[in-house]
Order: structure tokens, then sequence, then C-alpha cells
């Protein structure tokens, strides 16, 4: 072996050590690294415009931290803390209605050619212990845990919590301050020209922001009036049935339609026909609109990821990561998309920049 192969491979080792205990030093402060970057990613466009007219980076950051605080993680903490609490009166109010057999009656309409289907299909399966009201109880069974999980967490672990939200907001100011730099840094790292790497990490920004600002923020909007709406009718745990609405419409294809137009057809059916029709007008009409208006102004032309891998990486990230996945999934995805535009760079140095790895159809 040659001496350079040697010096390659030794350095190789050595790198790939570093590289592992670098990572387990850093892993226990995954979390509240993530949240930092997740909201520095969607702050950064004012952050520009508060350094354009403070000149100092480190009062700008110091700015955006404080109304991040303010403006986000204060009203946020609360609606979760009422989530909470609501979430638990939803299942005791859906249990209660199972056990008096309330629900029961409200589901027992009949839907025009719905029994030939059920007469059919169960010639192959067998349907006579399939019952609406069980899927509807158990669907917000397993909604109610995973936020009852989240808070038994945080009452368990309240000075971990804590100090998990300084270090976040430590992490913010620095990203903020010195994300520049950084970028900067990893660059120059790029196995790339210099024009290849700021196609690519221009194309890395766009994607993240437009996934992040077409789908986070339309989904917080619609799931807010969705609250607002179920709210005004008197429907119980608004709340609730809100950040229900708002995890919906982060999904691709699905949307808070899975919630109100149900809603509104059981109001309807039991006899309570102004909230019923009230929900699904307004439901159809603003909440469900919202996403035709308000995207479209919030990524202002920027390449949006194809809704297939998005759907994915939403759903793989909550799997692997939790309500956490719901943010770093489609990071990770734009991640990856990136790293698929260096390797075609490397492979094809003349491809145009304009190629999408994944067009929208």
């Amino acid at each position: 072996m040659k001496r350079e192969h040697l010096l390659v491979a030794l350095f190789t080792v050595i790198a790939a050590v570093f590289v592992y205990l670098f990572y387990q030093i850093m892993v226990p402060f995954f979390v509240p690294i993530i949240w930092a970057a997740v909201l520095v990613i969607l702050f950064y466009p004012p952050y520009t415009w508060v350094l354009g007219k403070v000149r100092r980076k480190g009062i700008a950051a110091t700015i955006m931290c404080i109304l991040i605080v303010i403006l986000i993680i204060g009203p946020a903490t609360y609606l979760f803390v009422a989530l909470v609490n609501e979430a638990g009166d939803a299942v005791r109010e859906v249990n209660t209605m199972y056990r008096s057999g309330e629900l029961d009656e409200i589901l027992s309409f009949q839907i025009p050619g719905l029994e030939s289907i059920r007469n059919k299909l169960s010639q192959y399966y067998d349907l006579s212990n399939f019952k609406l009201e069980d899927l509807i109880r158990d669907a917000i069974d397993k909604v109610s845990s995973v936020i009852l999980n989240q808070t038994s967490w945080l009452i368990a672990n309240a000075t971990k919590a804590v100090f998990y939200f300084i270090l976040m907001i430590f992490t913010m100011y620095f990203f903020f301050k010195d994300g520049e730099v950084v970028i900067r840094r990893i660059k120059r790292l790029m196995p790339l020209t210099v024009n290849q790497t700021n196609v690519t990490f221009g194309q890395l920004r766009d994607v993240i922001q437009a996934t992040m600002y077409g789908a986070i923020v339309v989904a917080l909007v619609q799931g807010t009036l969705g609250g607002i709406l179920f709210a005004a009718v008197g429907i119980p745990s608004p709340v609730f049935w809100g950040a229900i609405m708002a995890f919906m419409s982060v999904l691709p294809v699905v949307g808070p339609f899975l919630i109100y137009i149900p809603a509104g057809i059981i109001l309807i059916l039991g006899g309570s026909w102004a909230k019923g029709i009230v929900i699904l007008v307004l439901g159809t009409g603003v909440i469900s609109q919202i996403d035709h208006v308000l995207r479209p102004m919030l990524i202002s032309g920027r390449t949006s990821m194809h809704p297939m891998l998005l759907f994915f990486a939403i759903m793989g990230g909550i799997a692997v990561f939790g309500l956490l996945g719901v943010v770093l999934g489609p990071l990770v995805a734009a991640a990856f998309i990136t790293l698929l535009k260096i390797l075609e760079f490397r492979l094809h140095p003349d491809a145009s920049a304009d190629l999408k790895v994944a067009e929208e159809s």
C-alpha cells in the first residue's frame, strides 16, 4: 500500500471516529436545535428587515428572539395547555355519548346506496363488528393519547423542558446572528463550482421556505379559523378540533374538510339545521379556500415540494420523530433533494440549473 493511501485511510478512520463522537455529544440537544432552526427559517425574512433598520446583527437577533417568544411561543404554550384539557374533555364526551347511546343514535342515519354496498361487501368481508361510532371513538382516543403523552413528558420533565426552551432561544440567537457565516463555510466545502453551489443552496432555501410557509402557516390559519367557527356555533372542545383540522391541513390531498363536513352533517341530522349549514358553507367557502388564496401569496413563485413527497415526508417524519416530524420530515426531504442536485451537478456539470428532481404534475 502506498504511503498516500495509508494516510488517506488513517485520516478517514480518525475523521469517522470524531464525527461519531461529535454526534454523541450533540444528540441530547437535537430537539431544541431543530426547533431553533425551524423558527429561524420561518422568521429569517423579518430578521433581514430588522437588520436593515438597526444595522447590528446582535441587536437584530435579540429583537427577533424576543418577538418569537412574545408572539409565537407564549400563545402556543397557552393553546397547548388548552388543547390538552380539551383533548381529555373530547374523549370523555365521546365516551359519555357512546355509553348513553346518543352517539349511536346520531350516526344511525341511512345514506342512499350504502346498505347495498354493505351487503355486497359482506359477501367477502365480515362487517358485522364494524361500527362507525367505534371508529370515531378510537380515532379520537389515538389522537388524544399522542397529545396526553407529550403533556406527561412535559410534566415529568419540567426542568428539562425549561432547560430545552432556554437552549432553543440561545441557539436561535446565534443562528440569526452567525447563520450566514456558517452557510458560507459549508459552501466552501461543497465539491461544486461557486455558481453550482449558489444554485443548489438557493433551491434548498426555496424548497424549505415554500414548504414551511405553504404547509405549516396555511395549516395554522385553517386550524385557527376552524376552531373559531366551531366555538361560534357552540361545538365543544373547539381548540381540540381546530388542532385536528390544522394537522389535516398539513397533509397533502386531505384537509380540514374531513372534520368540518362530518360535523356539519351531524348537526343537521341532529336537528341543528342552521348551525350545520353555517359550518358547511363557511368551511367550504372560507376555510378550504384559504389554501388557494394564502399559499400562492406566501411561496411567491418559489419551488414547492411535490405533494406526494411532502405527504410521505410528513408521515414518515411523524413515525420517526413524533410531533417534531411534522416540520423535520419536510426539512430532511428538502436536504435529500439537495444531495440529488449535487450528485447531478457532479455527473453532469452542464445540466440546467432549472431541472427539478421532483416536478409537480
